[in-house]
Protein backbone atom coordinates (compact mmCIF):
# COMPACT_ATOMS: atom_id res chain seq x y z
CA UNK A 1 0.00 0.00 0.00
CA UNK A 2 1.37 3.17 -0.94
CA UNK A 3 1.03 5.79 1.96
CA UNK A 4 -0.12 9.40 2.14
CA UNK A 5 2.24 11.85 0.79
CA UNK A 6 3.30 15.46 0.59
CA UNK A 7 3.78 16.15 -2.85
CA UNK A 8 5.60 19.55 -3.93
CA UNK A 9 4.68 22.66 -2.14
CA UNK A 10 1.14 22.55 -1.69
CA UNK A 11 -0.54 18.95 -2.48
CA UNK A 12 -1.16 15.68 -1.00
CA UNK A 13 -1.63 12.31 -2.50
CA UNK A 14 -3.57 9.51 -0.66
CA UNK A 15 -2.45 5.85 -0.36
CA UNK A 16 -5.95 4.81 0.33
CA UNK A 17 -8.54 6.88 -1.97
CA UNK A 18 -11.54 8.02 -0.07
CA UNK A 19 -14.73 7.34 -1.69
CA UNK A 20 -17.65 9.56 -2.43
CA UNK A 21 -20.67 7.28 -1.39
CA UNK A 22 -23.48 9.70 -2.11
CA UNK A 23 -24.34 13.20 -2.86
CA UNK A 24 -27.18 15.11 -2.52
CA UNK A 25 -28.03 18.39 -4.60
CA UNK A 26 -30.69 21.36 -3.73
CA UNK A 27 -31.24 24.12 -6.49
CA UNK A 28 -33.56 26.79 -6.54
CA UNK A 29 -36.23 27.44 -8.68
CA UNK A 30 -33.63 29.53 -11.37
CA UNK A 31 -31.15 26.98 -11.50
CA UNK A 32 -33.49 24.74 -12.15
CA UNK A 33 -34.71 26.20 -15.40
CA UNK A 34 -31.37 26.01 -16.22
CA UNK A 35 -29.26 23.83 -18.36
CA UNK A 36 -28.72 21.35 -15.43
CA UNK A 37 -32.05 21.68 -14.21
CA UNK A 38 -32.78 17.95 -14.44
CA UNK A 39 -29.74 16.73 -12.63
CA UNK A 40 -30.36 18.21 -9.44
CA UNK A 41 -32.40 16.06 -6.76
CA UNK A 42 -34.52 18.74 -5.75
CA UNK A 43 -35.82 21.88 -7.13
CA UNK A 44 -37.49 24.17 -5.08
CA UNK A 45 -40.09 26.53 -6.23
CA UNK A 46 -40.41 28.59 -3.17
CA UNK A 47 -37.70 30.72 -3.01
CA UNK A 48 -38.23 31.00 0.84
CA UNK A 49 -38.12 27.47 1.17
CA UNK A 50 -40.89 28.07 3.07
CA UNK A 51 -39.18 30.53 5.92
CA UNK A 52 -39.38 33.76 6.93
CA UNK A 53 -36.13 35.33 5.84
CA UNK A 54 -33.49 34.60 3.12
CA UNK A 55 -31.21 33.42 5.91
CA UNK A 56 -33.95 31.25 7.35
CA UNK A 57 -34.27 30.25 3.58
CA UNK A 58 -30.61 29.16 2.98
CA UNK A 59 -30.45 27.45 6.19
CA UNK A 60 -32.95 24.95 4.80
CA UNK A 61 -31.56 24.45 1.78
CA UNK A 62 -29.04 23.02 3.35
CA UNK A 63 -30.83 20.91 6.23
CA UNK A 64 -32.85 19.59 3.66
CA UNK A 65 -29.56 18.63 1.22
CA UNK A 66 -28.37 16.65 4.54
CA UNK A 67 -31.78 14.88 5.01
CA UNK A 68 -31.70 13.42 1.17
CA UNK A 69 -28.00 12.37 1.80
CA UNK A 70 -28.44 10.57 4.72
CA UNK A 71 -31.53 8.90 2.95
CA UNK A 72 -29.84 7.96 0.20
CA UNK A 73 -26.86 6.75 1.85
CA UNK A 74 -28.96 5.02 4.09
CA UNK A 75 -27.54 6.25 6.87
CA UNK A 76 -28.05 7.49 10.34
CA UNK A 77 -26.72 11.17 12.09
CA UNK A 78 -24.86 9.20 14.58
CA UNK A 79 -22.99 7.52 11.52
CA UNK A 80 -21.11 10.47 10.85
CA UNK A 81 -17.87 11.40 12.27
CA UNK A 82 -17.65 14.95 11.14
CA UNK A 83 -19.61 17.64 9.20
CA UNK A 84 -17.15 20.05 7.95
CA UNK A 85 -19.51 23.32 5.86
CA UNK A 86 -19.89 26.86 5.45
CA UNK A 87 -21.79 29.29 3.68
CA UNK A 88 -21.01 32.89 2.37
CA UNK A 89 -22.67 34.82 5.29
CA UNK A 90 -21.58 36.54 8.50
CA UNK A 91 -20.31 33.65 11.50
CA UNK A 92 -21.69 31.06 8.76
CA UNK A 93 -25.20 30.92 10.12
CA UNK A 94 -26.42 29.46 7.52
CA UNK A 95 -24.88 26.56 8.23
CA UNK A 96 -24.95 26.44 11.69
CA UNK A 97 -28.65 27.07 11.72
CA UNK A 98 -29.12 24.46 9.20
CA UNK A 99 -27.52 21.52 10.49
CA UNK A 100 -27.80 22.13 14.48
CA UNK A 101 -30.79 19.76 14.91
CA UNK A 102 -28.39 16.62 13.06
CA UNK A 103 -25.98 16.94 16.02
CA UNK A 104 -23.36 16.19 14.41
CA UNK A 105 -19.33 17.60 15.49
CA UNK A 106 -18.78 20.18 12.93
CA UNK A 107 -16.09 21.89 11.78
CA UNK A 108 -17.44 25.24 10.26
CA UNK A 109 -15.26 26.50 7.07
CA UNK A 110 -15.24 29.77 5.10
CA UNK A 111 -13.35 29.52 2.04
CA UNK A 112 -15.96 31.55 0.23
CA UNK A 113 -17.24 29.79 -3.00
CA UNK A 114 -13.73 27.04 -2.89
CA UNK A 115 -15.57 26.28 0.45
CA UNK A 116 -16.52 23.24 -0.93
CA UNK A 117 -13.43 22.03 -2.25
CA UNK A 118 -11.86 22.97 1.21
CA UNK A 119 -14.20 21.11 3.19
CA UNK A 120 -13.47 17.73 0.96
CA UNK A 121 -9.95 18.50 0.95
CA UNK A 122 -10.04 18.78 4.56
CA UNK A 123 -12.53 15.58 4.99
CA UNK A 124 -10.86 13.40 3.11
CA UNK A 125 -7.58 14.45 5.44
CA UNK A 126 -9.34 13.46 8.07
CA UNK A 127 -10.09 10.18 6.40
CA UNK A 128 -6.57 9.27 5.21
CA UNK A 129 -5.22 9.91 8.42
CA UNK A 130 -7.20 7.47 10.30
CA UNK A 131 -9.37 10.30 11.80
CA UNK A 132 -12.39 9.59 10.73
CA UNK A 133 -14.61 6.93 9.10
CA UNK A 134 -17.28 8.69 7.45
CA UNK A 135 -17.36 12.80 7.00
CA UNK A 136 -20.12 15.31 5.28
CA UNK A 137 -18.84 18.20 3.14
CA UNK A 138 -21.42 20.67 2.61
CA UNK A 139 -21.85 24.20 1.72
CA UNK A 140 -24.26 26.26 0.35
CA UNK A 141 -25.06 29.85 -1.17
CA UNK A 142 -28.36 31.95 -1.87
CA UNK A 143 -29.07 34.85 -4.17
CA UNK A 144 -31.00 37.06 -2.35
CA UNK A 145 -29.13 36.49 1.02
CA UNK A 146 -26.00 37.26 -0.52
CA UNK A 147 -27.10 40.00 -2.50
CA UNK A 148 -28.76 41.52 0.91
CA UNK A 149 -25.05 40.99 2.54
CA UNK A 150 -22.57 42.17 -0.04
CA UNK A 151 -24.48 44.59 -2.37
CA UNK A 152 -27.98 45.51 -2.60
CA UNK A 153 -31.21 44.51 -1.06
CA UNK A 154 -33.37 43.54 -3.60
CA UNK A 155 -35.88 45.95 -3.45
CA UNK A 156 -33.19 48.62 -4.86
CA UNK A 157 -33.27 47.43 -8.08
CA UNK A 158 -29.75 48.68 -8.97
CA UNK A 159 -28.84 47.54 -12.34
CA UNK A 160 -26.00 44.92 -12.85
CA UNK A 161 -23.20 45.72 -14.76
CA UNK A 162 -22.50 42.93 -17.75
CA UNK A 163 -19.47 41.42 -15.16
CA UNK A 164 -21.67 40.30 -12.58
CA UNK A 165 -22.44 37.13 -12.06
CA UNK A 166 -25.36 35.99 -10.96
CA UNK A 167 -25.24 33.98 -7.36
CA UNK A 168 -26.49 30.36 -6.93
CA UNK A 169 -29.49 29.47 -4.88
CA UNK A 170 -28.46 25.74 -3.86
CA UNK A 171 -27.05 23.60 -1.07
CA UNK A 172 -25.06 20.60 -1.84
CA UNK A 173 -23.27 17.73 -0.16
CA UNK A 174 -21.22 14.74 -0.14
CA UNK A 175 -20.67 11.79 1.84
CA UNK A 176 -16.64 10.75 2.30
CA UNK A 177 -15.78 7.25 2.92
CA UNK A 178 -12.94 4.98 3.75
CA UNK A 179 -14.94 2.28 2.30
CA UNK A 180 -16.59 1.73 -0.76
CA UNK A 181 -20.76 1.90 -0.69
CA UNK A 182 -22.78 -1.42 -1.39
CA UNK A 183 -25.28 0.33 -3.19
CA UNK A 184 -25.27 -0.62 -7.11
CA UNK A 185 -24.68 2.97 -8.47
CA UNK A 186 -22.02 3.21 -10.87
CA UNK A 187 -18.87 3.78 -10.87
CA UNK A 188 -16.82 4.25 -7.82
CA UNK A 189 -15.47 7.85 -7.78
CA UNK A 190 -12.99 8.61 -5.38
CA UNK A 191 -10.90 11.55 -4.04
CA UNK A 192 -7.20 10.63 -4.72
CA UNK A 193 -5.37 13.61 -4.02
CA UNK A 194 -5.71 17.48 -3.07
CA UNK A 195 -3.99 21.03 -3.72
CA UNK A 196 -4.44 23.42 -0.97
CA UNK A 197 -4.12 27.42 -2.98
CA UNK A 198 -2.90 30.23 -1.46
CA UNK A 199 -4.55 33.79 -0.94
CA UNK A 200 -3.56 35.37 -4.78
CA UNK A 201 -4.52 38.89 -4.39
CA UNK A 202 -4.06 40.72 -8.18
CA UNK A 203 -5.32 44.22 -6.69
CA UNK A 204 -8.79 44.61 -8.29
CA UNK A 205 -11.55 46.64 -6.53
CA UNK A 206 -14.50 45.77 -8.44
CA UNK A 207 -16.85 43.36 -6.05
CA UNK A 208 -19.38 42.80 -8.89
CA UNK A 209 -16.74 41.27 -11.08
CA UNK A 210 -15.91 37.74 -9.25
CA UNK A 211 -14.00 36.26 -12.41
CA UNK A 212 -11.77 38.71 -12.76
CA UNK A 213 -10.91 38.69 -8.87
CA UNK A 214 -10.99 34.83 -8.40
CA UNK A 215 -9.16 34.24 -12.52
CA UNK A 216 -5.38 34.09 -10.59
CA UNK A 217 -6.08 32.32 -7.87
CA UNK A 218 -7.64 29.40 -9.96
CA UNK A 219 -4.80 30.02 -12.32
CA UNK A 220 -1.82 29.92 -9.27
CA UNK A 221 -3.62 26.52 -8.39
CA UNK A 222 -3.83 24.46 -11.46
CA UNK A 223 -0.32 25.34 -12.17
CA UNK A 224 0.74 24.85 -9.05
CA UNK A 225 -0.81 21.32 -8.82
CA UNK A 226 0.29 20.52 -11.99
CA UNK A 227 4.19 21.10 -11.14
CA UNK A 228 3.29 19.35 -7.81
CA UNK A 229 2.05 16.13 -9.35
CA UNK A 230 4.46 16.40 -12.60
CA UNK A 231 1.06 16.31 -15.11
CA UNK A 232 0.23 17.34 -18.45
CA UNK A 233 -3.12 19.05 -18.57
CA UNK A 234 -4.60 16.39 -20.55
CA UNK A 235 -3.86 13.97 -18.16
CA UNK A 236 -7.21 15.16 -16.52
CA UNK A 237 -10.60 14.56 -18.96
CA UNK A 238 -12.01 17.75 -17.21
CA UNK A 239 -10.15 20.69 -15.07
CA UNK A 240 -13.45 22.14 -13.65
CA UNK A 241 -13.15 25.75 -11.98
CA UNK A 242 -16.01 27.06 -9.68
CA UNK A 243 -17.55 30.28 -10.65
CA UNK A 244 -15.13 32.26 -12.80
CA UNK A 245 -17.98 32.66 -15.13
CA UNK A 246 -17.22 34.05 -18.83
CA UNK A 247 -15.25 36.67 -18.11
CA UNK A 248 -13.00 34.87 -15.38
CA UNK A 249 -12.51 31.55 -17.96
CA UNK A 250 -10.78 34.10 -20.43
CA UNK A 251 -8.42 35.55 -18.01
CA UNK A 252 -7.47 32.00 -16.67
CA UNK A 253 -6.93 30.77 -19.99
CA UNK A 254 -4.34 33.58 -20.50
CA UNK A 255 -2.53 33.53 -17.34
CA UNK A 256 -1.96 29.60 -17.86
CA UNK A 257 -1.17 30.25 -21.44
CA UNK A 258 1.83 32.58 -20.58
CA UNK A 259 2.62 29.77 -17.92
CA UNK A 260 2.58 27.24 -20.71
CA UNK A 261 -0.29 25.30 -20.21
CA UNK A 262 -3.20 25.09 -21.78
CA UNK A 263 -6.42 24.18 -20.84
CA UNK A 264 -8.59 25.29 -23.41
CA UNK A 265 -9.58 21.67 -24.89
CA UNK A 266 -10.33 20.28 -21.37
CA UNK A 267 -11.66 23.11 -19.20
CA UNK A 268 -15.12 23.90 -17.60
CA UNK A 269 -16.61 26.47 -15.28
CA UNK A 270 -19.79 25.85 -12.89
CA UNK A 271 -20.96 29.27 -13.10
CA UNK A 272 -21.27 28.74 -17.41
CA UNK A 273 -22.88 25.80 -17.03
CA UNK A 274 -25.41 26.10 -14.73
CA UNK A 275 -27.70 28.72 -16.07
CA UNK A 276 -28.22 29.99 -20.00
CA UNK A 277 -26.81 33.37 -19.75
CA UNK A 278 -28.67 34.21 -22.52
CA UNK A 279 -32.35 33.67 -21.50
CA UNK A 280 -31.77 33.84 -17.97
CA UNK A 281 -30.49 37.50 -17.58
CA UNK A 282 -27.35 36.03 -15.49
CA UNK A 283 -24.67 38.08 -17.54
CA UNK A 284 -21.34 36.79 -17.11
CA UNK A 285 -22.51 33.32 -15.11
CA UNK A 286 -23.11 31.83 -12.06
CA UNK A 287 -21.38 31.97 -8.83
CA UNK A 288 -21.60 31.29 -4.65
CA UNK A 289 -20.79 28.53 -2.58
CA UNK A 290 -23.74 26.69 -4.20
CA UNK A 291 -22.70 27.28 -7.74
CA UNK A 292 -20.19 24.45 -7.99
CA UNK A 293 -21.84 22.48 -5.19
CA UNK A 294 -24.60 21.62 -6.69
CA UNK A 295 -23.02 21.51 -9.97
CA UNK A 296 -20.38 18.78 -8.47
CA UNK A 297 -23.32 16.74 -7.00
CA UNK A 298 -25.62 16.66 -10.22
CA UNK A 299 -24.05 16.64 -13.09
CA UNK A 300 -20.12 16.13 -12.88
CA UNK A 301 -20.59 12.74 -10.57
CA UNK A 302 -23.07 11.96 -12.80
CA UNK A 303 -20.97 11.98 -15.93
CA UNK A 304 -18.07 10.27 -13.81
CA UNK A 305 -20.10 7.30 -12.29
CA UNK A 306 -21.37 6.52 -16.05
CA UNK A 307 -17.71 7.14 -16.52
CA UNK A 308 -17.63 9.19 -19.55
CA UNK A 309 -14.81 11.12 -17.28
CA UNK A 310 -12.62 9.39 -15.39
CA UNK A 311 -10.41 11.92 -14.22
CA UNK A 312 -11.45 15.38 -12.63
CA UNK A 313 -9.68 18.19 -11.22
CA UNK A 314 -11.98 19.64 -9.36
CA UNK A 315 -11.25 23.57 -8.75
CA UNK A 316 -13.94 25.65 -6.46
CA UNK A 317 -12.99 29.40 -6.12
CA UNK A 318 -13.55 32.20 -3.80
CA UNK A 319 -13.53 35.59 -2.96
CA UNK A 320 -12.41 36.56 0.29
CA UNK A 321 -13.69 39.84 0.71
CA UNK A 322 -16.57 41.04 3.67
CA UNK A 323 -18.66 44.30 3.65
CA UNK A 324 -16.41 45.82 5.63
CA UNK A 325 -12.94 44.73 3.93
CA UNK A 326 -14.99 46.53 0.71
CA UNK A 327 -16.38 49.67 2.39
CA UNK A 328 -12.72 50.31 3.68
CA UNK A 329 -11.28 50.50 0.15
CA UNK A 330 -9.37 47.00 -0.03
CA UNK A 331 -8.84 44.83 -2.45
CA UNK A 332 -10.39 41.75 -2.99
CA UNK A 333 -8.03 38.59 -2.41
CA UNK A 334 -8.82 34.77 -3.37
CA UNK A 335 -8.16 31.54 -2.74
CA UNK A 336 -9.32 27.98 -5.12
CA UNK A 337 -8.98 25.08 -3.66
CA UNK A 338 -7.82 21.67 -6.02
CA UNK A 339 -9.31 18.46 -5.62
CA UNK A 340 -7.96 14.84 -8.07
CA UNK A 341 -11.68 13.01 -8.78
CA UNK A 342 -10.96 9.59 -10.09
CA UNK A 343 -12.66 6.74 -11.10
CA UNK A 344 -11.70 3.32 -9.01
Amino acid sequence: MINNTQVGKQSVTFGTPTYIIEESSIAGKKEGEGPLGGYFDEVEEDEMCGGNTWEEAESRLQSRAISRLLKKAKLEPTDIRYLLGGDLLGQLIATSFGIETFEIPLFGLYGACSTMGESMSLGSMLIAGGYADKVIAITSSHFASAEKQFRFPLGYGNQRPLAASWTVTGSGAVVLSKEKSDKKKGANVCVTGVTTGRIVDYGIKDSMNMGACMAPAAADLIYNHLKDFNRRTDFYDKIITGDLGYVGQEILIDILQEKGYNIEENHMDCGIEIFDTDNQDTHAGGSGCGCSAITLTSFILHKMRKEEWKKVLFVPTGALLSTVSFNEGNTVPSIAHGVVLEVM
